[in-house]
C-alpha cells in the first residue's frame, strides 16, 4: 500500500468535509439573514444578533463562534462579532463578482436530492430538476447572476460586435433567452437593448415565477414564458442558451428549434462550461468542479426525461460543434472571452 497516497487522500477528504460543513453554515447565515443583519447594523453580541435576526439566542452564539473560528466573522474583545467589510461582497452583495454565498444553497439542494440520486444510480433513471428544491434553484441563479448581469451585456456580447451593432441599429429587434432560469440574463439583455422585444423562456415553473418577480422588482417589463424552445413564435435576431445546453435531454432538438426561430441574419449564442478539450486524469480544479456538478446534478437532471442524450456538465467544445452540425448549423465559432468557467460559441447558417 502506498502510505503517502493513502494519507494524502484521507487528508483531502477530511478537508473537503470541513469545506462542506462551512458551506452549510454559510447557507444558514444566508437563509436566516444573519450576514445581512451584521452588514446593516454593525458588530453585535450573539444575543443582539438573535434579537435583530429573530433567531434563538443559543443558536446565535454557536453560529457566531463557529463563523469566527472559521475566519468568516471577526470576534471582538468586547464579546461582539463583526462581518469584515472585505467579506460583505462575498456573502451579502448578490451582484458583486465575488459573491459566493450561493454555493451553500447549491450544496443544500444536492443534499435534499441525495437519497433519490442513490436510487437513480441503481436504476438508470434521473432526478427531476424540481426535486433539488428551491435552495438549488436560488443557488444556481445566484452564482450566475454577477456574470450574467455584468459580463454578458458588455464583454461577452462585445465578442460578437457585428451582431450587437445590427441589434442596436434595428428598429425593433427580437431576442430570446432559452433556459433563462430566474431571469438575470434576460433582465441584463433588456437593459442592454431597451428598444428590443426580449423574452425569457424556461420549462421550470418556479424559475419563471422568480424571474417575473425579479423583473418587477428591477422595474423591468421583460416577458417570461413557461415553454420550451419549440414553442418560439416568429423570427428572432438573437437567441441565447446560457449555461443550459448540457442540461437538456434533447440538445440537438433544442438547437434545431432555435435555428428554426432565427431571422435570416440571426445568430445563436451558446454559453457553456470551459472544460478541457479532452478527458485527462487527474484534472485541474475546474475539471473537478464540473464533474462534481455533473455526477450530483446535471447528468441526473437531464436523465429525468427519456430518451436523453445524457450530456452531463462536462460539455467539451468538440461536442458542441458536433451537436451544432447535427442541428443543421453551417457556421460554428468559439468567441474570444476571458472567463475561468465559461466558453461562448456562435452558431449560424
Amino acid at each position: 500500500m502506498d502510505d503517502d497516497r493513502t494519507t494524502a487522500l484521507a487528508d483531502r477528504l477530511a478537508e473537503a468535509a470541513l469545506g462542506a460543513l462551512e458551506l452549510y453554515s454559510v447557507r444558514l447565515g444566508d437563509a436566516l439573514g444573519l450576514y445581512r443583519t451584521l452588514a446593516e447594523t454593525g458588530p453585535l453580541t450573539p444575543d443582539g444578533l438573535a434579537t435583530a435576526a429573530d433567531i434563538a439566542p443559543r443558536y446565535a452564539r454557536e453560529w457566531c463562534e463557529q463563523q469566527a473560528v472559521a475566519g468568516i466573522l471577526d470576534a471582538l474583545p468586547d464579546g461582539r462579532f463583526a462581518l469584515p467589510d472585505a467579506h460583505v461582497p462575498v456573502l451579502v452583495d448578490p451582484a458583486h463578482p465575488a459573491h459566493a454565498a450561493p454555493f451553500g444553497s447549491l450544496l443544500a439542494g444536492v443534499g435534499i436530492a441525495l437519497d433519490e440520486l442513490i436510487a437513480a444510480y441503481r436504476t438508470g433513471t434521473g432526478v427531476p430538476y424540481a426535486h433539488y428544491g428551491a435552495a438549488f434553484r436560488h443557488g444556481q441563479a445566484g452564482i450566475n447572476r454577477p456574470a450574467f448581469s455584468l459580463e454578458l451585456p458588455d464583454a461577452w456580447l462585445g465578442a460578437a460586435r457585428d451582431l450587437v451593432d445590427r441589434l442596436r441599429d434595428a428598429p425593433s429587434p427580437r431576442i430570446a433567452d432559452l433556459g433563462c432560469g430566474e431571469g438575470w440574463s434576460t433582465i441584463a439583455l433588456g437593459r442592454a437593448f431597451p428598444h428590443a422585444d426580449v423574452v425569457g423562456v424556461d420549462l421550470d415553473p418556479g424559475s419563471i415565477e422568480d424571474a417575473a418577480r425579479h423583473a418587477a422588482e428591477a422595474g423591468s417589463d421583460m416577458r417570461f414564458e413557461l415553454a420550451d424552445a419549440a414553442s418560439l413564435d416568429g423570427a428572432f435576431d438573437l437567441v441565447l442558451i446560457l449555461e443550459a445546453l448540457h442540461d437538456v435531454a434533447d440538445p440537438v432538438g433544442v438547437l434545431r428549434a432555435a435555428r428554426g426561430s432565427l431571422a435570416d441574419d440571426g445568430a445563436l449564442l451558446v454559453l457553456d462550461e470551459r472544460v478541457a478539450d479532452e478527458f485527462t486524469a487527474p484534472g485541474d480544479a475546474v475539471e473537478r468542479l464540473m464533474y462534481g456538478w455533473s455526477v450530483l446534478h446535471c447528468l441526473p437532471a437531464s436523465m429525468a426525461e427519456q430518451p436523453s442524450a445524457a450530456l452531463g456538465t462536462v460539455l467539451r467544445a468538440s461536442t458542441v460543434n458536433r451537436l451544432a452540425i447535427e442541428a443543421g448549423f453551417t457556421r460554428f465559432a468559439e468567441l474570444p472571452i476571458e472567463h475561468d468557467f465559461f466558453r461562448l460559441y456562435r452558431l449560424e447558417g
